[in-house]
């Protein structure tokens, strides 16, 4: 069923939008692969010193931050493909819950959304 809640201009633009959105966190996920294997093993410097125990602790704690971050970009890009797949079958904008049109503003504010704001809120209010 195609989407008639939204115009042609208004999903090329969610589109564009989106694709914009996948580069950057692409590039973003690269950069922190990138900065993680760059690091290898720390334990000492350069000159062969050992490096102090807190600044160990310091390069474990930002490598593991790294790794929650790219995680979590990981998973937003996901949601952008599904949101470009959706735009794709015209199935944009509709929530997938309860099949009712996603508003606009919440579109404008995440172009991935999958539910509408009252069927996002059922879904927090499960979840504690």
């Amino acid at each position: 069923m195609p989407n008639r809640t939204i115009d042609k201009k208004k999903i090329e633009h969610y589109k564009k939008l989106l694709m914009a959105m996948k580069e950057k966190v692409s590039h973003d996920v690269k950069n922190m692969a990138h900065n993680t294997d760059n690091h290898g093993n720390e334990s000492s410097d350069i000159s062969g010193h050992v490096l102090h125990m807190a600044d160990v602790a310091t390069d474990m704690y930002d490598k593991e931050f790294n790794l929650g971050l790219a995680s979590h970009d990981r998973k937003l890009l996901q949601k952008i493909d599904d949101a470009l797949l959706r735009i794709e079958k015209g199935t944009y904008g509709i929530c997938l819950g309860s099949g009712k049109p996603i508003s606009q503003a919440r579109l404008d504010a995440i172009p991935y959304a999958e539910y509408c704001l009252e069927y996002q809120e059922e879904l927090d209010k499960k979840k504690k």
